[in-house]
């Protein structure tokens, strides 16, 4: 197997230095829906300054960098040990050059391991083999602010009125924004997934935020429920940062996974405005990143 570790470099290099053009169009178009001269207003403002002054000297958009977190799309016959071996390897290069801030810590001592690698989940790897001879790696940068405000719920739940129907699933996603207020460093992006067990559903969630912001889900009734969760969202005037305004939310992914009969979770992963994630495809040594 070839050695890829620049290739995931570079991925992690665009990943932490350079947002993703459906990301940064929903934030362009976000400021207009907001007051000048309101704090909403300027907090969309240095959020913009921001991300520009990030890409143009090729410096993180954030000082959290975040969770490493890769899905990898393999072929067949190829050794999972060696492709995250070399995306460890690509990562402690990344911190080293300051892509990436040390942030693998020892639960128990609280020692930084001081180049984002720490046991068998840091940096986090999801494996899936395919066929053909496509490598396909996603990376998100999961902040810490907006993993915090993460939730999962179980329906039905009595206090919020939740069902287990969608109607409930719309209650207690409501719920995890209203609770995040601005901690979640809003404008944010909900991924939500609903069923599975307590594990496959957080997962899921998160893979429901690498989807781009532009695209409807396939499912007629999941796109209408994406749709109203981000207007009312919107419509809680938490805003940019939670300073108020009219942006809470600049998109709502949901994806769905089958559950046990006595069980029904959902789960909500909530990204923050640097929606940190981007993708690389390699096909006979030729790579395309998106």
């Amino acid at each position: 197997m070839k050695d890829f570790t620049e290739k995931f470099l570079e991925l992690i290099r665009l990943s932490a230095t350079n947002l993703p053009p459906d990301v940064e169009k929903a934030l362009r178009k976000s400021i207009k829906d907001e007051e000048p001269g309101t704090a909403g207003h300027g907090a969309m403002e240095t959020i913009i300054n921001n991300f520009e002054i990030a890409r143009e000297n090729s410096t993180p958009i954030c000082q959290d960098t975040g969770t490493p977190i890769f899905f990898v799309h393999y072929p067949e016959g190829w050794s999972t040990r060696k492709i995250k071996s070399q995306i460890q390897d690509a990562v402690v290069q990344a911190t080293e050059m300051a892509y990436l801030r040390p942030n693998a810590v020892d639960p128990i001592s609280g020692v930084n391991s001081g180049n984002n690698l720490g046991g068998d989940h840091y940096p986090t790897v999801h494996f899936e083999e395919v066929d053909g001879d496509t490598l396909t790696v996603e990376l998100m940068l999961k902040g810490g602010g907006c993993e915090n405000v993460g939730a999962q719920y179980k329906l039905p739940n009595a206090e919020l009125g939740a069902g287990r129907d969608l109607e409930g699933v719309r209650r207690v996603a409501l719920d995890a924004v209203y609770q995040a207020q601005g901690k979640g460093c809003a404008p944010g992006i909900l991924g939500i997934a609903v069923g599975g067990d307590r594990g496959t559903s957080y997962i899921a969630s998160k893979e429901s935020l690498l989807r781009s912001l532009d695209d409807k889900n396939e499912d007629p009734v999941l796109n209408e429920l994406e749709e109203t969760l981000t207007k009312q969202a919107n419509e809680l005037g938490i805003g940019p940062m939670g300073f108020g305004g009219k942006t809470t939310v600049i998109g709502t992914k949901i994806k769905t996974a089958h559950r046990l009969p006595a069980s029904f979770f959902v789960s909500v992963s909530y990204m923050c405005w640097a929606y940190r994630r981007r993708k690389m495809v390699i096909t006979n040594d030729e790579v395309v990143y998106s």
